[in-house]
Formats: C-alpha cells, sequence, structure tokens
C-alpha cells in the first residue's frame, strides 16, 4: 500500500548504510535464472542501484535480522537509487500508523510511504515484529523466511508494485516468488512455506 509520509518526529535515524551492487548483463541473469540463482533487474541509467539504508528498531524482538542481511534483502529488489528507512515497531506503533494512514484499526505486518519516487526513490518501510513473528508461527515459516518477504514486498510497494487488482496481485506476487528464490528462500504463497 502506498500512502502519504511518516510525520518526521517519528523519524529518528539510527545507522546508515550505503553501497553498490553489481548489474549483471542480460546474459548472467539468464544463466543465473536457468540455475536458479539470484536474477536482479537492470538499473534504468545502466549503472548498479544504490542504496541509502536506515535501520530504526523500537523493540527487542526474537531473532530479528541483522543489519546486513536486511540490507543484502533491500537491495536484491533494486531497480534504481533509493533512500530507505525500514522501521520495525511494536503493534502499538502500527497500529496507530495503520489507523491514521489507512483507516483500520489493527496492527498489521507491513506499512509502506513514499515521499519521492522520480529519479531516485526516498520511502520508509514499517515492519510490526509482533505480526510478522506472529505470521510466522501460523504460516509455519521461519521468521527469517517472512521478514525476508516482508522486506521484499515493502521495496516492491515503493517500486510501484502493488496488490489491489488481481493482474497487479499476480505480477507482485510473480516478483516476490523469484526474488525469494534468488536469495534462498521458498515460494511464500504456498501453503506451509
Amino acid at each position: 500500500m502506498r500512502t502519504s509520509a511518516i510525520p518526521t518526529a517519528t523519524r529518528r535515524p539510527d545507522r546508515t548504510v550505503s553501497g553498490k551492487r553489481r548489474d549483471p548483463s542480460r546474459a548472467e541473469r539468464a544463466v543465473a535464472h536457468k540455475r536458479g540463482g539470484k536474477v536482479k533487474a537492470p538499473a534504468a541509467n545502466g549503472e548498479p542501484p544504490r542504496l541509502t539504508l536506515t535501520i530504526q528498531s523500537t523493540v527487542d524482538a526474537i531473532d530479528l535480522p541483522k543489519r546486513p542481511t536486511l540490507r543484502r534483502w533491500a537491495l536484491a529488489t533494486l531497480d534504481r537509487d533509493a533512500n530507505v528507512t525500514l522501521r520495525l515497531v511494536d503493534g502499538r506503533e502500527s497500529r496507530a500508523l495503520n489507523r491514521r494512514y489507512r483507516g483500520r484499526d489493527h496492527a498489521t505486518n507491513v506499512l509502506t510511504f513514499v515521499y519521492d519516487d522520480r529519479v531516485s526513490l526516498t520511502g520508509d518501510i514499517v515492519l510490526c515484529a509482533p505480526v510478522v513473528e506472529k505470521e510466522a508461527r501460523t504460516q509455519r515459516k521461519t521468521r527469517r523466511a517472512h521478514y525476508a518477504h516482508l522486506v521484499i514486498h515493502g521495496m516492491l510497494h515503493l517500486q510501484g508494485y502493488d496488490h489491489e487488482r488481481d493482474d497487479d496481485a499476480a505480477r507482485m506476487e510473480a516478483r516476490e516468488i523469484t526474488l525469494l528464490r534468488g536469495l534462498g528462500f521458498g515460494d511464500p504463497y504456498a501453503a506451509n512455506a
């Protein structure tokens, strides 16, 4: 869900990590795909996309993914440069944001806020740790696999993917499955993934 911005009062910088990723040629992507490896989208300007990632956490959740892991998952989705804040929150903050920006009075697994989507992408992704952990148990997934899925899901929302219509949902889910397989995870939509 693309929605309006989080008020700056809720944005507290923690740590920023920057870097680049190498963009493979079309032939390299085809070979990687045939071997079941990571398939990366080409950058619009021919250069590998750069990611500035700020990670914030207001929770002490069990087994939160480490910063380099979160960065690797986010970077795997990028088609262009991005400045993203990934915020891990509790149920109370998730519920307040979901109520304020989506009119839904409950905590949700992931919220995406796009600030600028022109040349360079700027936005926030908010993950609710208690909801992610509960869903992982219910869906019989590892927490790590579910966090990977939701980071990718949020990053795709930042880049304009949506799932409001069936055809858009199918396109987004196919992209998620491809990216997750490239990162060593199974299909998140399969039963007991």
